[in-house]
């Protein structure tokens, strides 16, 4: 049972990073990666204790890194196109 709970707390540290961030579009980007990493561990754990077939798990992790080639494309056409990364600086009005 104690092998639940780090992986809990692991993805409640992520949340709080991610709500409380503000100004940065890349900590916001490793604060989700964070929390895919701690459900990535918490399905794992979850599946191996049970005896499970981990070919589920592998499905899940290649679309995490989908996602994750998603995010990060997005940062570079971002930093591209504005300079920078802050959220700030981004005019939403303009499109």
């Amino acid at each position: 049972m104690m092998y639940f709970v780090f992986p809990l707390i692991m993805f409640v540290c992520g949340l709080l990073v991610f709500s409380f961030n503000y100004d940065h579009f890349l900590v916001t980007l490793l604060s989700l990666e964070y929390i895919v990493l701690s459900l990535f561990w918490f399905i794992f754990i979850y599946m191996f204790m049970y005896m499970f077939d981990l070919y589920f798990l592998m499905m899940l992790l290649t679309f995490w890194v989908c996602e994750a080639v998603l995010g990060l494309s997005l940062l570079v056409s971002l930093i591209r196109g504005y300079g920078n990364d802050y959220f700030f600086s981004f005019n939403l009005l303009q499109c």
